[in-house]
């Protein structure tokens, strides 16, 4: 029973990863090879979805990030200092999904940095954006 779930599971996942690679075109056009958080070019890039996420991945949903913003994502507590400074403009962004991601790193920086706490204290985000920024389960 164990490997009929597990082989399910790797399905599921394969399925996913192949379902984000259709969208990969239109998001590195989107964000014209760049990372969407830092703007950082000529690194290597991946398409990281912003949670919650849906059954099926969503363009407007889903970034296309550089392998240092990856990190601090999926290990917050090692996002410090000074050099996410770029977050206080990406918060202010067009594409909502950069000012979810922006929002919540600039959250988890708040906790140690003022200038993070400065920028939140600015910050005005509509309110289907606010309410998805704190949605992250």
């Amino acid at each position: 029973m164990i490997d009929c779930d597990m082989a399910k599971g790797y399905d599921t996942h394969q399925a996913r990863r192949l379902a984000l690679q259709a969208i990969g075109k239109d998001l590195a056009r989107r964000a014209k090879s760049k990372c969407e958080l830092t703007g950082a070019a000529g690194v290597p890039l991946r398409a990281y979805e912003v949670p919650p996420v849906g059954v099926a991945p969503d363009l407007e949903r889903t970034l296309l990030l550089s392998e240092a913003c990856h990190e601090v994502l999926e290990h917050p507590k090692r996002l410090a200092g000074r050099g996410w400074q770029c977050l206080s403009e990406m918060v202010w962004s067009d594409f909502p999904a950069v000012q979810v991601v922006a929002w919540r790193m600039l959250m988890q920086l708040a906790q140690t940095e003022e200038w993070a706490r400065d920028v939140l204290d600015q910050v005005d985000l509509d309110e289907e954006v606010d309410a998805w920024a704190r949605n992250t389960k």
